[in-house]
């Protein structure tokens, strides 16, 4: 198991250093440092002194991957390529382009909002749908299995904008049950959640469900379901002892992959019910085109992601040990 994890972890270096590079290009090949200066500075005020005033205020008046000026490690630390984009795996993610806010405390500050939002809405959503699934599964073909299946083909069809819109003029403007948006910590959070929480699981049950139940579906078909049947195993055991355990290797590869989501926060909800995640942070900082935030947050995005399939392959080791040999 040990040289199996440290396999996968040498394949994440390359890989996430890979990806670091690539965000680095797009983000100074296609818009350089100058572009940047003009379009923070504005037209107006864009004239050659302002831009390396901005550029120099900014950390943007290095070169890009080699400082010929200086000798030494200098030339490959006194770049923006080392300042700007190797400094992520420190944790040194810089300062806004807009407000020169320092971007690390800003990040530490949200991650909290976004989780209160985003653990609920995946651990509701997850048990849902292994709940509705394995019920839709043991009634294949019946009344209750098309009515599932047609629930989840409307739900897929509805956008998320409509359950928001539709929720927000319900819930808050016409019942006023729940505020239209906002945030408070401690005990006032929860009526400020409650509406995006559950908008937020209504949206993910449809492919959620549909695809649980074909993996239950595989399970319930196989000669071990038929013969624990035969032996006189009440069904419940049947589905929760065999069938759910067995089916919970293809659902292990699906569950991890929702860390990105649920430390980035939700784009759509964050930034229409006005709660300060990093969700929100990332469109307000697409809006303003501040790209320092954008980077990072994209950069985050990936280590997430990475982690993600890391811990996807360590829980297909622990329910099955012959990945461990693969």
């Amino acid at each position: 198991m040990t040289h199996y994890l440290l396999r996968r972890l040498l394949y994440l270096i390359p890989t996430l250093l890979g990806v670091n590079l690539i965000v680095f290009l797009l983000f100074f090949l296609v818009n350089s440092p100058d572009d940047m200066a003009r379009q923070a500075l504005g037209d107006k005020a864009s004239t050659p002194e302002n831009v390396e005033r901005w550029k120099e205020a900014h950390g943007y008046h290095y070169p890009l991957f080699i400082n010929r000026d200086v000798a030494g490690v200098a030339r490959l630390t006194e770049t923006i390529f080392f300042r700007k984009s190797l400094a992520l795996f420190w944790g040194d993610f810089g300062r806004s382009d807009m407000t020169l806010e320092p971007l690390g405390a800003e990040i530490r500050q949200r991650i909290a909002p976004s989780l209160c939002l985003t653990t609920p809405i995946f651990l509701v959503t997850l048990l849902t749908n292994i709940l509705v699934a394995m019920l839709a599964a043991s009634r294949r073909a019946s009344r209750i299995d098309l009515a599932i299946q047609l629930a989840c083909v409307l739900l897929m069809s509805v956008s998320s904008l409509i359950f928001i819109i539709g929720g927000q003029y319900l819930f808050a403007k016409t019942l006023r049950i729940v505020p239209v948006s906002g945030f408070l910590p401690g005990a006032d959070m929860a009526k400020f959640l409650l509406l995006p929480i559950g908008i937020g699981v209504l949206g993910g049950l449809g492919s959620g469900i549909r695809l649980y139940r074909t993996f239950f579906l595989e399970e319930i078909g196989k000669d071990y379901v038929r013969t624990a049947r035969a032996k006189g195993l009440p069904e419940a055991n049947v589905l929760f002892r065999h069938v759910l355990k067995n089916a919970m290797i293809p659902i292990l590869a699906n569950v991890p992959m929702q860390i990105l989501m649920l430390f980035m926060g939700n784009l759509l909800l964050e930034s229409f019910f006005s709660i300060p995640g990093l969700g929100g942070y990332t469109i307000m900082a697409i809006n303003t085109q501040d790209f320092a935030i954008v980077r990072v947050m994209v950069f985050l995005g990936s280590v997430l992601y990475m982690a993600g399939l890391l811990l996807t392959d360590i829980c297909y080791a622990a329910v099955d040990p012959r990945v461990r040999f693969q």
